[in-house]
């Protein structure tokens, strides 16, 4: 069992290689209790994209297409988006297919996930396995709002024994759908944990938009727990307009009590290799000014989110008004502007 980028080192020369494995080992030992190591060839910059699969117990293994994850920072995840703005119609069947005879071979049931590399070239994109998700991952809701499909619905039917009612020719990709995870850190401290009490949470309900999400106000952040806080994803007809959407949604959030990677996420959405879907798994280092981004005083529309959030949420817990504070900044908690 892997995950997290943890137990990966690269190589770059052979004089590295010693320190990297032991240091790799110890850590694979710590997080996952083995040790062993595996070696494969290391791609400069290889777009991250997976295939979700479906598998009954009676033979039938289907696809729901791809989701690209190319967007991480230290080999996690940040942003995914469905279909891949990289994938044509030849090279998605190919990638599909492969998928679909890896999990047929395997005699895998259920939802699961395989993952590639695909190595864009001038005589066509190449793809290599990487590894198998046996599980439903974070970045399911993509999936599910491009396919119309309920995946934790169907994993619970196939565990029933059921056999899935549709053909692979009955499944089509409908539109672009884009996540970004929301996470307890402080971008302005190298993405440090950010622990304490969740003072404001507003999400705002918007057309095309799902917020997932195991918080509110007054939820205690603590480094017991993943710092995973939401997942924001946004769905249109092409990638253009669900990126618009998903920014906006991510605007109009207001979080205080903690630090998040709101404003980090909001600058990769609007940096143009982003927005023109020149995407690999190394983009962040590329672009390394989106590591630390400018801490500004948040703008006035997010403070008056935030205060008329607030507002709501205390005549929410009371019908008598004179019991409110008469004035709502008393009541945000331990917060600075602009950090």
């Amino acid at each position: 069992v892997v995950g997290g980028g943890k137990g990966m080192r690269i190589v770059q020369e052979e004089s590295q290689f010693l320190h990297a494995a032991e240091s790799a080992a110890r850590e694979a030992e710590v997080a996952f209790g083995d040790p062993r190591l595996m070696l494969e060839r290391y791609l400069l910059h290889p777009r991250h994209v997976e295939v979700q699969i479906l598998a009954d117990h009676h033979g039938k293994v289907l696809h729901l297409f791809e989701r690209e994850c190319s967007i991480q920072r230290r080999y996690q995840k940040i942003i995914e988006e469905s279909p891949s703005p990289a994938i044509d119609t030849e090279t998605r069947a190919a990638l599909t297919d492969a998928a679909v005879r890896i999990m047929q071979a395997a005699g895998y049931t259920n939802a699961g996930t395989v993952e590639f590399l695909l190595e864009e070239a001038p005589e066509g994109a190449r793809f290599y396995f990487l590894e198998v998700n046996t599980r439903l991952q974070v970045e399911h809701p993509v999936t599910e709002m491009v396919t119309g499909l309920d995946l934790v619905h169907w994993q619970l039917r196939i565990a029933m024994g059921e056999p899935l009612p549709f053909e692979q020719s009955e499944l089509s990709l409908r539109g672009h759908a884009i996540e970004a995870r929301l996470y307890a850190e402080d971008p302005a401290h190298n993405f440090a944990p950010s622990l304490g009490t969740i003072t404001v949470w507003h999400a705002p309900h918007l057309p095309g938009v799902r917020i997932d999400s195991g918080v509110e106000r007054g939820s205690v952040v603590t480094h017991h727990y993943d710092p995973l806080l939401a997942k924001v994803i946004a769905w249109d007809v092409n990638r253009q307009q669900a990126h618009q959407r998903l920014l906006h949604a991510l605007q109009r959030m207001a979080i205080l009590g903690i630090h998040t990677n709101q404003p980090f996420l909001i600058d990769v959405l609007n940096h143009p290799a982003f927005q023109a879907g020149k995407l690999h798994t190394g983009f962040l280092q590329e672009h390394a000014e989106l590591l630390k981004p400018a801490m500004e005083a948040p703008p006035e529309a997010l403070v008056a989110i935030a205060m008329l959030a607030l507002s709501r949420q205390r005549r929410s817990v009371t019908s008598k008004p004179e019991t409110l504070a008469p004035n709502v900044w008393e009541q945000l908690g331990r917060w600075r502007l602009g950090e």
